[in-house]
């Protein structure tokens, strides 16, 4: 096991090589824990609301908005370097990708959109 000298230096925290890292104050995550409530509560008192075509993008602007909060502060993406947050576009640029392909075959079947299957 390799000796430490005493110039105050810390060892890297488990091979990260970025010494100890970024520490977030407590007051934050109770901060993003109360906003992920507040959410959770919206997210309850929207599936209570007829919203008419809105259910749909008021669920998903909710959901977007949690889903946010737990990347950026619970899973440090805003304290990464940048290759994490490449990593994290390129998987939301697939996600919407495949979305949208799902959406396109969808409203292009025409015996979806008819409504009377037998023509």
């Amino acid at each position: 096991m390799a000796e430490h000298t005493e110039t105050g230096a810390h060892p890297p925290a488990h091979g990260d090589g970025h010494g100890r890292g970024h520490v977030v104050a407590v007051s934050t995550y109770l901060l993003v824990f109360v906003a992920l409530m507040v959410g959770t509560g919206l997210t309850v008192l929207a599936s209570y609301a007829d919203l008419g075509m809105w259910n749909t993008p008021v669920a998903m602007a909710i959901a977007l908005t949690k889903a946010s909060l737990v990347v950026f502060f619970f899973m440090h993406l805003k304290y990464s370097p940048k290759l994490s947050w490449v990593a994290v576009g390129a998987a939301v640029f697939w996600l919407v990708n495949m979305i949208a392909g799902i959406a396109a075959d969808y409203v292009s079947r025409v015996y979806l959109n008819l409504g009377n299957p037998g023509t």
